[in-house]
């Protein structure tokens, strides 16, 4: 269980770089979000958890 949250930690340290570090740059990137397509923003979403599935098993695999 304190795995989960160091790792839910980390993603939130992750998902702030942004805003702190370019918070133009974050706005821009949030607005052609929106405008994406509900087919679109799955493709991603589904991306990225094949994306960490995979680096998980990897991490998994590593001596």
């Amino acid at each position: 269980m304190s795995e989960l949250l160091a790792a839910l930690c980390l993603v939130l340290v992750v998902e702030g770089l942004m805003p702190f570090l370019a918070p133009a740059r974050w706005r821009e990137t949030m607005q052609r979000i929106i405008q994406m397509s509900d087919g679109q923003l799955r493709t991603i979403g589904l991306a990225c958890i094949v994306a960490g599935l995979v680096g998980y098993w990897v991490m998994q695999l590593w001596p």
